[in-house]
């Protein structure tokens, strides 16, 4: 073997190591790969992909979602008298699904009429297949309940008023 035939077969063997790491590349869905040794230096970029930026930090929910507006409206309409509800609101501490009864077979835990004290158990609020109950932190009567069984809430969202 000459050394024209030592310079070949370093050529082919770099060209088969780039083709090699452009495969990886493709496959993991990576910005780009480096190799450096005493012979070599190479890197290998995709142009379709840009390197993957790090994740964004989490967003704050800031506003009320855009679908219950018209509940909202229709309710309103329903009730013209009822320009500003009196007494104290249980809110959603999470997002989840709102639960009015322990179980299916079971009553609810409050419905409108009834008395409650602070401390009692008003839903069941599930999020993340955790069953997380909802503690009244008002004493009073309940007067009105906002949510349906089985309904999306979200975080600070009215579940219900009371009086």
């Amino acid at each position: 073997m000459t050394i024209k035939d030592k310079e070949i077969h370093r050529i082919e063997d770099t060209v088969e190591c780039v083709e090699e790491l452009a495969k990886i590349l493709k496959e993991n869905d990576l910005g780009s790969i480096k190799i450096k040794t005493e012979d070599i230096n190479i890197t290998v970029e995709s142009k379709c992909c840009p390197p993957p930026m790090p994740p964004a930090p989490p967003m704050a929910f800031v506003g009320a979602p855009s679908a219950p507006a018209p509940a909202v409206s229709v309710m309103a309409s329903e009730k013209p008298a009822a320009v500003s509800e009196k007494g104290n609101f249980i809110t959603s501490p999470i997002i989840g699904t709102f639960y009015s009864s322990p179980s299916p077979e079971k009553p609810s835990f409050v419905k409108v009429g009834d008395t409650i004290n602070a401390g009692d158990v008003v839903c069941i609020i599930e999020s993340m297949k955790l069953m997380n109950e909802i503690n009244s932190e008002f004493s009073g009567k309940v007067v009105e309940i906002y949510v349906n069984n089985g309904d999306s809430v979200e975080y600070g969202q009215k579940l219900m008023r009371i009086e």
